[in-house]
C-alpha cells in the first residue's frame, strides 16, 4: 500500500486544513488498494463523534477515478452544523473483514494499529478577531520593575522600597502578609516615559501584568478592581499612558485576576483595614456570596491553597454583575482607555463567566482582544473534569501560546528538531486560523524562567531559591546562550502568531523562577548587541507584516539540529512572495541545498556569516538566515504541506 492512506494535515486527503466553521464542508479522502490481503476493498465509512455525543455520524466513501501508483482515492464530504470538539477515523472493508483506520505518527493513517483519533475543531464562524491584533509585536511589563518615574510613592502596609538593582527577595513563607513586598517602585508615569524606548522595538501591544490596588508587587492578589494601586500612580496616570501609547500605534492590555482575590481587599476585608464589610466579617456582607466557606471564617477554599488568595466562585450573579455587567470592572477600563484583557487562570473560570466577559468586551469595544491564560492546548484542554470551550468562537480570541514556546526550547536547547515541526503543526492544526494568527507567543514570562538562563542550561527545577538568587552566567556561558536566544527569537518573530517580548529579554536580562525573572530592568546595562538584533528583527517584521499578519506556516525540513519552513501569504504555490525560515542550531558549519523551485531568492536578515548562493545556503554554527522567496515558475506540490 501507498505510504499514506491519509493524512489530515496534506489537502490531497482533507480538502481543508486544520479546524473549519460550523456548516462549512470538508471533504475527506483515503487512498485505498482495490485489495488488502490478497482480497476486494468493497466500502470504506468515515466514523466522525462529536464531544457531547450528539452529532455522531456514519458517512460512506464513494470510490472515485482518481489513481495514485495502483490505488484509488475514496471520498466523501462532510458538514458538521454544531461548533464543538469531533473525532474521527476511517473503516473499510475487504473480503467481508473491517479494517480500521487511527492516527499514527505525524497525524497519518495506519491500519488495524490503533494508536488514536484525528481530531476536528468546529468552531462558530461567527467570530471574528480584528486585523489589528496581527503581524505586531507584545511586550509584557511588569509594572513594579519596569521604570521608576522617581514620583513619590504611597507605599502600601507593611511594604519597603529597595534600591533598583537589588536582588528580589525571597522567603520561604508564602502564608504570611509578607510575601512579595520589596517594591522596586516602577509605575505607570515611568511605563509611559518609555514608550518612545518601546516603539523603537516594533512594539504596538502592551501587556501589563495588574495594575490595580493590592498588597504585594506582583498585585495578583487584587484589593480593588476599581482602583489603580497607589504605588503606580492614580487613574489620570493610567488614561495618560493610553493616550500616549496610542498616538504611538500600541495598544495595551491589561490583566484580570478574577478567580481569587486577596484576603486583603476591600471584599473579604479579613484584617480590617477597609471600611466595607468583609465576607470574612459577617455572612449579611454583599460580597459573602462570592467566597467558598466551608466553615465560616477562618475556613475557606483559596488559590492553590494559599490563605491569602480566598477563591472566587464566580457563577454568583453579583460577582458576574461586578466584573462584566454594564458598567462594571471590563467596561470601567476599557472606556479608560485599555484595548483589551488577558485572564489569569483561564482555565480556572467557568465558560459561562468568560463568555459573559467577553460579550461585555465586545458591547464596549468590538474590536477589543480577550486573551486567555492557558499552558497547554487550548483546543482540546480539559480543567476539573470538563473539556473547554475556549475556541469555539463564543470565549476567547486568543490564548499565550506556551507549546510553541516549548516548541522552540525543545529545539534550540535540546536539538529536537523532528519534534519541532510536529508540536506547531498540532496547534496549528488544531486551532481556528484567525486564533492561530492572534496567538500570543512568548519565550519567557513573569512565571518561567529567564529565557537567557534557560537556554544556557538552568530550567532551575533542581535549583534552591537560595542558589538561584545568586545564579549568574558566566562570561562563555552568556555569549553561548545569547546565539541560542537569537535563534529562538527569529523563530518566535516568524511563527504563526505575534512574539511576546517579556521585559528585559531583549537586553540580556538573567534570573531564575519567581520571584528572580523579575528583576528591575537594567536600564544602566543594557547588553547593546542584543538590543540592536532585537530592533533589526522588529524592523523585519515590520516592514514585512503583510507576510506574517496572516501568512500560511508551511513545512520544509526538519533534521539534524537544522530547521527550514515558508511563511507564504496565500494558498498558490505561484504567489509572489514568502518569507523562508532557515535556522542552524548545531555546532559545525552545514551547507543547505534549498527546493528547486526557490529559484528568486532574497537575504532579507540573517547572522554573520551566512552565504546564499545559486540555491545554496552555508550557515555557520548557530546561525539563522530570512530569505524572501519570489517564484518565477509554477511551485510544484509538497506533500504534507498545507496547500
Amino acid at each position: 500500500m501507498p505510504e499514506h492512506i491519509f493524512n489530515s494535515r496534506d489537502k490531497a486527503y482533507k480538502s481543508k486544513y486544520g479546524a473549519i466553521a460550523a456548516n462549512q464542508t470538508v471533504t475527506f479522502r483515503l487512498l485505498l488498494p482495490e485489495q488488502y490481503g490478497g482480497l476486494d476493498l468493497t466500502s470504506a465509512t468515515l466514523v466522525l463523534m462529536s464531544e457531547d455525543g450528539q452529532s455522531n455520524m456514519r458517512l460512506p466513501l464513494q470510490k472515485t477515478t482518481e489513481q495514485w501508483i495502483g490505488s484509488f482515492f475514496w471520498a466523501v464530504n462532510c458538514t458538521p452544523t454544531r461548533p464543538g470538539l469531533y473525532w474521527y477515523s476511517f473503516e473499510f472493508v475487504a473480503g467481508g473483514y473491517t479494517h480500521y483506520i487511527y492516527k499514527g505518527k505525524y497525524s497519518t493513517g495506519y491500519v488495524d494499529a490503533k494508536e488514536d483519533k484525528w481530531q476536528l475543531t468546529v468552531y462558530s464562524g461567527e467570530q471574528v478577531v480584528a486585523n489589528q491584533w496581527k503581524g505586531g509585536i507584545m511586550y509584557q511589563i511588569f509594572p513594579d520593575r519596569f521604570k521608576n518615574s522617581g514620583s513619590k510613592k504611597m507605599m502600601p502596609r507593611d511594604s519597603k522600597i529597595v534600591p533598583w538593582r537589588a536582588t528580589p527577595e525571597w522567603t520561604a513563607d508564602k502564608d504570611t502578609g509578607l510575601w512579595n513586598i520589596d517594591y522596586f517602585g516602577g509605575d505607570l508615569k515611568g511605563i509611559e516615559s518609555k514608550l518612545p524606548y518601546l516603539a523603537s522595538l516594533g512594539v504596538d501591544i502592551l501587556y501589563l501584568n495588574p495594575i490595580f490596588e493590592a498588597h504585594s508587587n506582583h498585585r495578583y492578589n487584587t484589593a480593588d478592581y476599581e482602583h489603580i494601586d497607589p504605588i503606580l500612580g492614580k487613574e489620570e496616570d493610567f488614561i495618560d499612558l493610553c493616550v500616549s501609547a496610542h498616538k504611538l500605534g500600541m495598544k495595551v492590555i491589561l490583566d484580570g485576576v478574577f478567580s481569587h482575590t486577596g484576603d486583603d481587599s476591600i471584599y473579604f476585608n479579613k484584617y480590617g483595614h477597609y471600611p466595607s464589610v468583609g465576607a470574612y466579617q459577617s455572612k449579611d456582607s454583599p460580597y459573602y456570596s462570592w467566597y467558598k466557606f466551608e466553615n465560616w471564617p477562618n475556613q475557606y477554599k483559596s488559590w492553590w491553597g494559599v490563605p491569602i488568595l480566598p477563591e472566587i466562585i464566580e457563577e454568583t450573579p453579583s460577582y458576574i454583575n461586578f466584573i462584566a455587567g454594564e458598567g462594571g470592572v471590563i467596561e470601567k477600563w476599557l472606556e479608560l482607555g485599555a484595548d483589551g484583557w488577558r485572564l489569569d487562570v483561564a482555565d480556572e473560570l467557568p465558560d459561562e463567566f468568560i463568555v459573559k466577559i467577553r460579550n461585555r468586551i465586545k458591547a464596549v469595544k468590538p474590536d477589543a482582544l480577550l486573551l486567555g491564560e492557558v499552558w497547554e492546548d487550548a483546543s482540546n484542554k480539559t480543567a476539573y473534569g470538563i473539556r473547554r470551550k475556549y475556541l469555539l468562537g463564543s470565549e476567547l480570541d486568543s490564548v499565550m501560546n506556551y507549546p510553541f514556546r516549548d516548541a522552540i526550547i525543545g529545539f534550540v536547547a535540546n536539538d529536537n528538531a523532528e519534534d519541532f515541526f510536529e508540536q506547531i503543526l498540532t496547534i496549528t492544526e488544531n486551532y481556528p486560523k484567525q486564533i492561530v494568527d492572534s496567538l500570543m507567543n512568548p519565550l519567557g514570562t513573569h512565571d518561567t524562567v529567564r529565557i537567557l538562563t534557560r537556554l544556557a542550561g538552568y530550567d532551575c527545577e533542581s535549583l534552591s531559591r537560595e542558589d538561584q538568587s545568586a545564579l549568574t552566567l558566566t562570561e562563555d556561558e552568556r555569549e553561548d546562550a545569547k546565539k541560542l536566544l537569537k535563534i529562538a527569537t527569529v523563530l518566535q518573530y516568524t511563527l504563526p502568531g505575534f512574539p511576546s517580548i517579556y521585559y528585559g529579554d531583549e537586553v540580556g536580562l538573567e534570573g531564575g523562577k519567581d520571584p528572580f525573572n523579575r528583576k528591575g530592568f537594567p536600564w544602566y546595562d543594557q547588553d547593546e548587541d542584543l538590543l540592536d538584533f532585537y530592533r533589526k528583527l522588529g524592523d523585519v517584521r515590520k516592514h514585512k507584516s503583510y507576510v506574517f499578519s496572516d501568512a500560511l506556516f508551511i513545512p520544509i525540513s526538519a533534521a539534524d539540529g537544522v530547521i527550514c519552513y515558508e511563511r507564504r501569504k496565500t494558498g498558490q504555490w505561484n504567489d509572489s512572495f514568502g518569507i523562508v525560515v532557515l535556522v542552524n542550531r548545531g555546532d559545525e558549519t552545514i551547507n543547505y541545498t534549498l527546493p528547486l523551485d526557490m529559484t528568486d531568492i532574497t537575504t532579507v536578515f540573517s547572522s554573520d556569516g551566512v552565504e546564499v548562493a545559486s540555491g545554496l545556503v552555508r550557515l555557520p554554527a548557530k546561525s539563522f538566515v530570512l530569505l524572501e522567496n519570489v517564484p518565477v515558475i509554477k511551485k510544484t506540490y509538497r506533500p504534507g504541506s498545507q496547500i
